[in-house]
C-alpha cells in the first residue's frame, strides 16, 4: 500500500473510532440501562434543577404570547387563564403522582410500559417515543426559529438579517449540533444564571408593562368593549375560550423535563433508590414552584401583550410575530434594555434546544437497547447528534423556520405526554384502590384527551409529524432487532442447588442434553422422547442424559437473566428448567455455562420441527420458538467463534 493510501486509511480509522467514541457527559447524566453503575453524587438543591428544567419550560415566554395572541386574539388573556387552571389543577397533580410514581426520571412512559407486556406493549412505548421525538425536536427547531425572530427583529440588527431567517436558523441548529459532537457537559450553574437573568429581565418587562396599563386606563376599556362587542357576554367568551385554549398548549411544556431530570435532586441522608422520599419531596416542590411561576407570567404577559399591542404587530412579518415580550422590551424600555433583553432570550432558547438534545440523547437509550432496538452505533452519541441534526434541518425547511407553523406539531408532542401520564396516574390510583384519585385523574385524563383531539383537529401537523417519528423509530427497531436476532442476549446465567449438582457431575465426562418441548410432563413423555433420541442419534446405552426444558414468558423483551431450576421427575429423569425469552438464546447461554464450568464441551439432541424454514423464523423472532435447533447453532456460532470450543448441537 502507498503511503498515501495507508494515510488515508489512517484518517477514516480515527474519524470512525472519533464518531464512536463512547458517551457525551450528558448520557452519563442519564445512563441508558447498558451503562456501569452510576458514581453516588450527592446531587442539586430541588430549586438549582428547577432552572434546568426552566430552561425548556420558562423559554416558551419568549414566544408563547404572540401565539396566543394569534390564536386566540382579544380573548387571549381568558384563554390563557383556562390554560392555567388546566395546569395547576390539571397536570401539576398529575405530575406530582409520577414523581412518586416513578422517582428515577423514566416518567410516565415508563409507569404506562409496566402495565403492558409482548409486542403490543412495546409498540406502545414506541409510539410514545415518536411523540417525545416529535416534542424534543420541535422544541429544538422552534427554540432556534424563536432565536431568529428575536435577532432578526432587533431594531440594530434587522437590515443587516432581513430576509435570512431560515439560514440563521439553520446555522443555531447546526451550532447545537457541533457543540455536542465535541462533547457538551451540563451545566446546572449555567442553567440557573440563564434562567435567573431571563426571569428576573421578565419580571422588568411585566411591571412596566402594568406601570403603562396604569398610566392609560382606557386601553382596558378598549379591550373591553372591543370584548364585548365581539363575543357578547361572560359565558360566550368562557364558552370560546374553552375551544380555543387546546391552541395555547405550549404553556404546558416543561412537565415531563421536570420528572426527566428528577436524579439530579438532592434527597435526604436516609434515601434509598428504592424509596428516596427526599428526591421525591424536592422534585414535587420543583414541579410546584415551576407551575406557580409560570402561571403568574402566562396570565401579566398573556394581558400587557393584548392591551398593549396592535393586532397587526402580531401577523406575520409583524415586529412582534414570536417576540411580543422583547417588543414591549423596545418599545418601553429602550433600545439597549431591549438588546439585552434580546441577548438573554436567544441565549436561554439556544440553551433549552441543547436541553432538549440531551433530553433525546438520553430518552432513546433508556428502552430501545433493552428491546434489542437500537443500531450499535446508537450507543455512541456521537452518531446520534448527526442524525437528530439532520432531522432539525428537515424539520426547519419543512416549516420554512416559522415560528407559528411548528407551534401546533410542537403542542401535540406535549399534549400526548401529559394525556399518557394522566391516564397512566388514573391507572395506578386505580390499582392502589384510591377512588377519588381515580376519579379526579380520570376527569384529569378525560380534559387533557379533549385538548390533544382538538389541537390535532385543528392543526394535524404535529401528529403528522409525530407519524413519521414513530414509523421511523419502529422502521429502524425492527430492522436493528432482525439484525441482532442471533446475538448472545441472555445477561446472566443462575444455577438453583439442584441444577448446580447436576452440573457438577459432569466435571471429567461432557455433559449430553435432550432438548425437550414440555407438554404433560408425565412419565410417558419423557420415555418415548429418550427412546426417540437414543434411536435417531444412535446413542449408546450406557451414556446418559439429562433433559432441558424452556418455557418463553415474554417474547418481545431482548435482554434477561436466565434462571435454572434442578428437578428429579418420576424418580429417574434429571430435568434442567428454564425460563426465558428465546428457546434457543437460552439453550446456547446454559450450554456456555456448563462449558465453562465443567471444562468440558456439551452436546445437545434437537429433532427437526417439520415447516417451512420463513415460518419458523418468524416465529422466533416473534414468539421465540420456530424451528430451534439451527437458531441455537447460529447463535453459539456467534458467541463463541472457536469451533474446537463449541458446543456440539445434534439433530436428528
Amino acid at each position: 500500500m502507498s503511503s498515501s493510501g495507508a494515510a488515508a486509511s489512517a484518517r477514516r480509522t480515527g474519524f470512525r473510532a472519533w464518531l464512536l467514541e463512547g458517551l457525551s457527559d450528558m448520557a452519563k447524566q442519564y445512563p441508558g440501562p447498558h451503562a456501569e453503575a452510576p458514581v453516588e453524587h450527592k446531587g442539586q438543591r430541588w430549586w438549582r434543577v428547577m432552572c434546568l428544567t426552566g430552561l425548556d419550560y420558562f423559554s416558551t415566554l419568549g414566544y408563547q404570547p404572540g401565539i396566543a395572541a394569534l390564536a386566540a386574539g382579544l380573548l387571549s388573556p381568558v384563554a390563557t387563564i383556562v390554560l392555567v387552571i388546566v395546569t395547576l389543577f390539571g397536570a401539576l397533580p398529575v405530575y406530582r403522582r409520577v414523581a412518586q410514581e416513578s422517582p428515577h426520571g423514566e416518567g410516565s412512559i415508563a409507569m404506562l410500559e409496566r402495565l403492558l407486556s409482548f409486542w403490543q406493549g412495546k409498540l406502545f412505548v414506541l409510539a410514545l417515543l415518536g411523540f417525545a421525538a416529535t416534542d424534543f425536536m420541535i422544541t429544538i427547531t422552534l427554540s432556534a426559529a424563536d432565536a431568529t425572530a428575536h435577532l432578526v427583529e432587533n431594531p440594530s440588527l434587522h437590515s443587516a438579517l432581513a430576509g435570512r431567517q431560515m439560514l440563521i436558523t439553520l446555522l443555531l441548529v447546526a451550532l447545537l449540533g457541533a457543540v455536542f459532537l465535541k462533547g457538551f457537559s451540563e451545566a446546572i450553574g449555567l442553567a440557573v444564571v440563564l434562567v435567573g437573568v431571563y426571569l428576573a429581565l421578565n419580571v422588568v418587562v411585566v411591571v412596566n408593562g402594568i406601570w403603562h396599563v396604569l398610566k392609560a386606563p382606557h386601553v382596558v376599556t378598549d379591550w373591553s368593549d372591543a370584548l364585548t362587542t365581539e363575543h357578547g357576554n361572560a359565558f360566550a367568551m368562557i364558552g370560546v375560550a374553552l375551544i380555543v385554549f387546546p391552541k395555547l398548549a405550549l404553556g404546558l411544556s416543561g412537565f415531563e423535563t421536570g420528572v426527566a431530570v428528577m436524579p439530579h435532586i438532592e434527597g435526604d441522608p436516609e434515601d434509598t433508590e428504592e424509596k428516596p422520599v427526599g428526591r421525591i419531596r424536592g422534585a414535587r416542590k420543583l414541579l410546584t414552584t415551576a407551575a406557580v411561576i409560570m402561571s403568574a407570567f402566562l396570565i401579566t404577559t398573556s394581558f400587557i401583550t393584548t392591551v398593549l399591542i396592535p393586532k397587526a404587530a402580531f401577523e406575520a412579518g409583524g415586529q412582534a410575530n414570536g417576540r411580543a415580550l422583547a417588543y414591549l422590551a423596545h418599545q418601553n424600555l429602550g433600545g439597549a434594555f431591549g438588546s439585552v433583553y434580546d441577548l438573554s432570550t436567544i441565549a436561554i432558547l439556544w440553551f433549552a434546544g441543547a436541553s432538549a438534545m440531551a433530553g433525546m440523547l438520553n430518552l432513546l437509550p433508556r428502552y430501545l437497547p433493552r428491546y434489542g432496538m437500537a443500531p450499535q452505533w446508537a450507543r455512541a452519541v456521537r452518531p446520534m447528534v448527526i442524525v437528530l441534526t439532520l432531522i432539525g434541518f428537515l424539520v426547519t425547511w419543512l416549516f420554512d423556520a416559522n415560528v407559528d407553523a411548528q407551534s401546533g406539531a410542537y403542542a401535540t408532542g406535549v399534549l400526548v405526554l401529559i394525556s399518557s401520564a394522566a391516564i397512566a396516574v388514573t391507572i395506578a390510583a386505580h390499582k392502589a384502590r384510591q377512588r377519588g384519585w381515580t376519579i379526579g385523574f380520570a376527569v384529569i385524563a378525560a380534559v387533557f384527551l379533549y385538548t390533544t383531539g382538538a389541537n390535532i383537529a385543528e392543526r394535524p401537523d404535529g401528529v403528522k409529524i409525530g407519524a413519521c417519528f414513530i414509523g421511523g423509530i419502529v422502521l429502524v427497531s425492527f430492522l436493528s432487532r432482525l439484525k441482532r436476532a442471533f446475538e448472545l442476549r441472555v445477561t446472566a446465567v443462575v444455577l438453583d442447588e439442584a441444577a448446580e449438582r447436576f452440573v457438577r457431575d459432569y466435571t471429567h465426562r461432557p455433559m449430553r442434553l435432550i432438548a425437550n418441548e414440555p407438554n404433560s410432563r408425565d412419565l410417558a413423555e419423557y420415555q418415548e422422547k429418550k427412546r426417540e433420541i437414543r434411536a435417531h442419534h444412535d446413542i449408546p446405552a450406557d451414556l446418559d442424559l439429562v433433559f432441558v426444558e424452556v418455557t418463553v414468558r415474554d417474547p418481545s423483551e431482548f435482554e434477561s437473566v436466565l434462571t435454572v431450576r434442578g428437578e428429579v421427575l418420576h424418580d429417574r429423569y434429571r430435568v434442567l428448567s428454564l425460563e426465558s425469552t428465546s428457546v434457543s438464546n437460552a439453550l446456547a447461554a446454559l450450554l456456555l455455562t456448563i462449558r465453562d464450568r465443567t471444562g468440558q464441551i456439551p452436546h445437545i439432541y434437537f429433532e427437526w420441527t417439520e415447516g417451512g424454514p420463513v415460518g419458523h423464523f418468524l416465529r422466533f423472532f416473534l414468539f421465540g420458538q420456530g424451528e430451534v435447533a439451527p437458531v441455537t447453532r447460529e447463535v453459539l456460532r456467534e458467541a463463541e467463534p472457536d469451533r474446537s470450543r463449541r458446543p456440539r448441537v445434534h439433530v436428528g
